[in-house]
């Protein structure tokens, strides 16, 4: 066995918000990009928000994840995007992916144990590694006549794997508003003034309802995530519609995919969670709620107004690792449209190296808003910053030897007490928790005391 392998062992532990390490909590609301809007009296609220975009030159692909838990016929989502989006421009995306995206990115924790410190002198020490079906229609030509009277053109129509998809014009907020109306749905209110900026930019609208003969066929108790690409100057995402039925404070991660650098908000202020902290060790079987009040603390500090990174990545290493890398057909999945294709998918050429680094950035935001703290939808910038960054937190487990076992022993048995005072101090800073429940929990190595030899003689260097 190696001596550093001896030394110390390393454990990686991820957190994914939407997997499964969060299944036991009460979901956070979190705001869509768009709104949600229902039929008849049914209240809807918007209960989980994951976006994957892509983003090079002018080019975007937008993949959005709903976790909306209902009667599918009550569903659909309205979007705005710059021009008419045509039918291969719009496919239905994988959850899985969502699910691997999000376990390669989610804040974790890297495990540590100390070496026993009576071998101290005899190994060397490294540093730790960084280691909704569509209305019975009316005649076409009434109907047309009837969407012209309120400034509203249907644009495009699609079925879309699960979904009918309508992309519209306007020139009226309140006419965009009555269309829906007629067409079966109940709009939030302030519905009308919300779209009206939107209106003004001259931009279309995504209206997604699911098809229920064709979500029938897919046997699923969920909805498939939706992907859209276009092209367009502006690097932005629309998320302020999202507030309209909004049921408090809403949570939203972005995880943008792009060639060059990190991604960062130009309109809010972003900042880096806080990272690289070490926490006490009990925190290994709760890490899913202690982070959560990690984030509620630092979001609350910060009036809810910055987008937080957590990570930020190249997608070809990590370190530790809490996932695998996506394979390029996920990327290609995905919407990363610089990456060469795997050999076997038609139309492509193998790669001239398949073990050559990927060139595709992954930078994951984190945004907790309101409707008065967020008052502009989403710009973003890609910026030169290639420097790694992950939420990572760090527990060090003390060395379970006696300690009376060796000179060196008391001392860096006084050691570790003081560290695990400073790691409660860190963790009650960073969650607002009370520092003496936290002491409370840890179980404190015991205090070392001085052997009746060791007032006689010093000891003893190797």
């Amino acid at each position: 066995m190696s001596l550093h392998r001896f030394a110390r062992r390393r454990v990686a532990l991820a957190v994914a918000f939407a997997a499964a390490a969060l299944t036991a909590l009460p979901p956070p609301a979190a705001a869509f990009c768009g709104f949600f809007v229902g039929k008849a009296d049914s209240k809807l609220f918007n209960k989980a928000s994951q976006v994957i975009m892509v983003r090079d030159g002018n080019r975007t692909v937008i993949s959005m994840l709903n976790d909306y838990r209902g009667d599918p016929s009550e569903f659909a989502l309205v979007v705005p995007v710059p021009t008419v989006l045509e039918r291969g421009q719009i496919r239905i995306g994988d959850r899985k992916l969502f699910e691997h995206v999000d376990a390669w990115s989610a804040p974790r924790l890297a495990e540590y144990y100390d070496a026993d410190p009576c071998m101290a002198d005899k190994l060397a020490r490294g540093q730790m590694e960084q280691s909704a079906r569509t209305p019975m229609p009316m005649s076409a030509a009434k109907s047309i006549a009837r969407d012209r009277a309120l400034g509203v053109s249907v644009e495009a129509r699609y079925t879309v794997g699960e979904y009918d998809i309508v992309i519209l014009s306007a020139k009226e907020s309140d006419g965009l508003e009555t269309w829906l109306l007629r067409n079966g749905y109940k709009i939030p209110k302030n519905a009308s003034a919300a779209l009206q900026p939107y209106i003004r930019q001259q931009l279309k609208f995504f209206v997604a309802r699911v098809n229920l003969d064709e979500h029938a066929k897919t046997g699923n108790t969920w909805l498939s995530p939706l992907q859209f690409a276009f092209e367009s100057d502006r690097f932005m995402l629309p998320v302020r519609l999202g507030m309209l039925n909004a049921d408090g404070p809403q949570d939203l991660v972005v995880y943008v995919l792009t060639q060059k650098g990190r991604v960062e908000a130009t309109n809010y202020r972003t900042v880096k969670v806080p990272s690289d902290a070490e926490l006490p060790t009990y925190v290994r079987g709760d890490f899913a709620n202690v982070y959560r009040a990690l984030f509620d603390e630092q979001a609350k500090k910060e009036d809810l107004r910055v987008v937080f990174t957590e990570y930020f990545w190249d997608m070809s290493w990590c370190d530790p690792c809490a996932a695998d890398p996506l394979s390029r057909q996920e990327l290609r999945e995905a919407g990363v449209f610089w990456v060469v294709p795997p050999a076997g998918i038609a139309g492509s050429n193998p790669p001239p190296n398949a073990a050559a680094p990927l060139p595709v950035m992954l930078t994951r935001l984190h945004l907790r808003y309101t409707r008065d703290t967020l008052p502009e939808d989403l710009m973003f910038q890609q910026t030169q910053d290639r420097q790694p960054f992950q939420a990572r937190y760090v527990l060090r487990h003390p060395w379970q030897g006696d300690p009376s076992a060796c000179a060196a022993a008391k001392p860096y048995f006084d050691q570790v007490r003081e560290r695990q005072e400073r790691e409660a101090s860190t963790l009650a800073g960073l969650t607002g928790w009370d520092v003496n429940n936290i002491r409370s929990k840890i179980a404190f190595v015991p205090v070392a005391e001085q052997k009746w030899w060791e007032t006689l003689w010093p000891a003893q260097k190797p």
